[in-house]
C-alpha cells in the first residue's frame, strides 16, 4: 500500500475498494502515516466524498483498528442510542437504565462536551467516585449484572478514529457525513451491538441546524450501519430549545434523578426518552409494537425499577450506593443562585439553544481548551420551555455560579437568548422524524 497513491486517487475522484480504505486505516493506526498524510486524506474526502460502500468499507476499517468487545455470555439483546449532541440532552442518563429495566444490555460508550453541547461523561463525573474508565472486566461485570454501563471510550476500541479526528479537528474536515459516520459508527461497532438507534438533532442547538442536513446525516448513519451488520434506525429531533430545564452537569444529574423518581412526567424529555426506549425495545424483539414498548419503558419508571438499575450501576462503578435517597449529600451546589427574570410580559417564543450551551462554558461548566478543568456546580436549571406565559419579572431560569460576578453575566446573557412575543408561538413537535 502507497499512502499517496491511496490519496492521490481519492483526490481525483476515484471510489476506493475496500483493501485500499482498510491498509489506509491499518497504516494509520500503527503510527506509519504522518499527520500530513491523514489530513490530505481527510481534506480529499471533504471535497470529493464517499459511496455507501466505501463509508461502509471505512467504518468497519476502523473499528477493527482496536478491540472489539464480546458478549456471549450476557443473555440479553445488546442494544445502545447514540446522540449527535445538544443542550440539556441527558437522555443517555435515564434511557439507558429504563432499557435494561425492560431487559436489554446497554454497553454504552459515551463522550465528552463538544463546542456548545454537553458531555455524559462530564455529568456522570459530577457523581463522587463514579469511575468512567472502568477496565474491561468491570464493564463487562457491570453491563451483565446491573443491565447497562455508561463509560468512556478506551483507547484499545477504534484507536484509529481517535487519531483521524484529532486531525480533522485542526484542518476543518469534522463536517464531513462520510467522516462523522465512520467515527460515530465505528465506535458503537467496536462495542459489539446487534441494534443501535441514533438520535440526531436539528436547529440552532444542534450542529445540524437545517432539516435537510440532518436527514443526510441520518440516512447515511442508518444505512451504514445497517450495512455493517447493526439493526439501526434513526430518530430526528428539535434541538431549538434546551430539550431538559436543566443544561450543565451537576444541575444535569439532579434534573436525570428527579426524572428517575417520576417527578419529570409530560415534558419534552419525558417524550424523548419514552420515544426511544420504544424504538430500542422493538428493534430488539422485545416489545411487538411502539404502544407495547412505551408501556414496559412507563412501568420500569413508575415500579422504580429503572432507578435501582441506575443506582446499581452507579454503585457498582465506583459511586455512592444512595446517591438517588441522598442526592445533596454527594452532588454540589454552586455558592450563589440568581434567577433570569423575564425581560417583558408575553410568551416565551424562541431561543439562542447554542448560546445557552455557550453561557455554560463561559459559568466554567464546559471546556474552551481540551485541558480545562469543568466547574461540575454551574449552569442552569428550572428553564421554562418555549410555549409558556410569563410576567415581566418572573422568573423564567435560574442562575448556578461560582460566584456574584459570573451570575450577573449569566444572568444578562439567558435574558438575551429568548425571544418574548404578544402572540403565542407556534412551535415544532420535539420529534420530527424517524429513518
Amino acid at each position: 500500500m502507497i499512502p499517496q497513491e491511496i490519496i492521490r486517487r481519492k483526490r481525483d475522484g476515484d471510489e476506493l475498494d475496500a483493501a485500499e480504505i482498510s491498509s489506509f486505516i491499518a497504516a494509520l493506526a500503527a503510527g506509519q502515516l504522518s499527520e500530513g498524510q491523514i489530513g490530505a486524506f481527510a481534506m480529499a474526502v471533504w471535497f470529493k466524498g464517499m459511496s455507501r460502500t466505501e463509508t461502509v468499507a471505512l467504518t468497519l476499517a476502523m473499528a477493527d483498528s482496536g478491540d472489539r468487545l464480546q458478549w456471549a455470555d450476557v443473555d440479553r439483546p445488546i442494544a445502545d442510542k447514540h446522540s449527535t449532541g445538544g443542550v440539556g440532552d441527558n437522555v443517555s442518563l435515564m434511557l439507558a437504565p429504563i432499557a435494561a429495566a425492560c431487559g436489554l444490555a446497554v454497553p454504552m460508550i459515551s463522550g465528552r462536551g463538544l463546542g456548545h453541547t454537553g458531555g455524559t461523561l462530564d455529568k456522570l463525573e459530577s457523581i463522587p467516585g463514579y469511575m468512567i474508565t472502568p477496565d474491561a472486566d468491570l464493564f463487562h461485570k457491570v453491563v451483565k449484572e446491573a443491565g447497562c454501563a455508561i463509560i468512556g471510550q478506551t483507547g484499545t476500541l477504534a484507536p484509529a478514529d481517535g487519531r483521524l479526528y484529532a486531525v480533522r479537528d485542526v484542518t476543518a474536515t469534522v463536517d464531513s457525513i462520510p467522516l462523522i459516520t465512520a467515527s460515530i459508527l465505528s465506535k458503537k461497532l467496536a462495542a459489539g451491538l446487534e441494534t443501535l438507534v441514533l438520535d440526531v438533532k436539528v436547529g440552532n442547538g444542534a450542529f445540524m441546524v437545517d432539516r435537510g442536513q440532518a436527514e443526510t446525516l441520518a440516512q447515511s448513519l442508518v444505512e451504514v450501519a445497517n450495512g455493517a451488520g447493526v439493526k439501526t434506525s434513526a430518530l430526528i429531533t428539535d434541538m431549538n430549545q434546551p430539550l431538559a430545564d436543566s443544561a450543565g452537569n451537576a444541575v444535569e444529574m439532579r434534573n436525570c434523578l428527579d426524572f428517575l423518581a417520576g417527578r419529570k412526567a409530560d415534558t419534552r424529555l419525558e417524550t424523548v426518552v419514552l420515544a426511544f426506549a420504544a424504538e430500542m425495545l422493538v428493534k430488539s424483539g422485545i416489545a411487538a409494537s411502539s404502544d407495547e414498548a412505551e408501556g414496559m419503558a412507563r412501568r420500569a419508571l413508575s415500579s422504580g425499577k429503572a432507578a435501582e438499575v441506575f443506582a446499581r450501576m452507579v454503585s457498582m462503578l465506583g459511586g455512592p450506593a444512595d446517591l438517588i435517597e441522598n442526592p445533596d449529600r454527594y452532588l454540589a451546589r454552586a455558592p450563589v443562585a440568581k434567577p433570569v427574570p423575564a425581560a417583558r410580559s408575553g410568551w416565551l417564543a424562541a431561543c439562542d439553544a447554542r448560546g445557552i450551551g455557550v453561557s455554560v462554558i463561559d459559568l466554567g461548566g464546559g471546556r474552551r481548551h481540551p485541558a480545562d478543568r469543568i466547574d461540575h456546580r454551574v449552569g442552569f436549571s428550572e428553564l421554562l420551555p418555549l410555549g409558556t406565559r410569563v410576567n415581566a419579572g418572573e422568573p423564567i431560569a435560574l442562575v448556578h455560579a461560582a460566584d456574584d460576578a459570573a451570575a450577573e453575566r449569566a444572568v444578562a446573557a439567558l435574558a438575551a437568548h429568548y425571544r418574548i412575543t404578544e402572540e403565542k408561538p407556534e412551535l415544532t413537535p420535539v420529534i420530527a422524524g424517524l429513518i
